[in-house]
């Protein structure tokens, strides 16, 4: 506990001398989203359908985050807009590829965990598989969007077409690098267990944990790829409405 208040209080510090009046409010979004998930897993819990949850609280989310972790005020609604078109679109794919998928529920290396307890909670797994790979695909698109959208800010009018692709590109390939290697810092100790077990290749890709995992970040990677073009279109569309003004 003294660990986790002793680096609690040293990110405080860093963000406000580093981050100034920015890295506040960026703490303050921190903050804020923490305990909207929070409140999520209680209405979860007390019965509610996570589906529902998921898509309205991703909204808050969407909007908290977005809002506050940029100063340039005009790109917030582009990418608040952008980010919101690519929530609608995977939450149709979202349910479709967990529904194929069956990851829902534990595993069998889960079993001597749960020996004792009951599963039986009133409560569907599948919906909140759905739910929990929505809500955690949140945060790429709104960093993809907002950086996007600042970009194009920045640069309206003083490059080319293929100087916004090359944005794009860098901003995808930063994105898909943060995720993939979250997913591999968080399965390293899985990965060594099944090397350690001596699984076959076919075991490992068929573990229920495994292939869960995988279609979060595989999901969560098809995000950044479409709000980049998205934020983009929205972005010109807003500019070129501008113009005509």
């Amino acid at each position: 506990m003294n660990s986790i208040l002793a680096l609690v209080l040293l990110l405080l510090v860093m963000m406000l001398v580093i981050g100034g009046k920015q890295g506040l409010a960026n703490l303050f979004a921190l903050i804020v989203n923490a305990l909207l998930m929070i409140l999520v897993v209680i209405l979860m819990a007390s019965g509610f359908n996570p589906i529902i949850l998921a898509v309205i609280f991703g909204l808050i989310i969407l909007a908290s985050t977005i809002s506050l972790s940029t100063n340039h005020m005009e790109v917030v609604g582009p990418a608040f807009v952008s980010a919101l078109l690519i929530m609608v679109l995977l939450t149709g794919g979202i349910i479709m590829t967990m529904t194929l998928g069956q990851t829902a529920g534990f595993g069998l290396e889960s079993s001597e965990s749960l020996e004792g307890f009951s599963i039986y909670i009133g409560i569907s797994f599948h919906h909140i598989l759905i739910a929990a790979t929505l809500l955690s695909t949140l945060g790429a698109i709104a960093e993809a969007s907002v950086s996007v959208a600042v970009g194009m800010n920045e640069i309206k009018g003083q490059t080319s077409d293929i100087g916004i692709k090359q944005m794009g590109h860098e901003i995808i390939g930063t994105a898909l690098n943060t995720l993939f290697f979250g997913f591999f810092g968080g399965f390293s100790s899985l990965f060594i267990w099944f090397a350690s077990s001596r699984y076959p290749f076919s075991q490992i890709i068929n573990n229920k944990i495994f292939v869960g995992e995988l279609l979060q970040i595989l999901i969560s990677a098809i995000a950044v790829v479409l709000t980049v073009p998205m934020t983009t279109w929205v972005v010109t569309t807003r500019h070129a409405h501008q113009r005509k003004k």
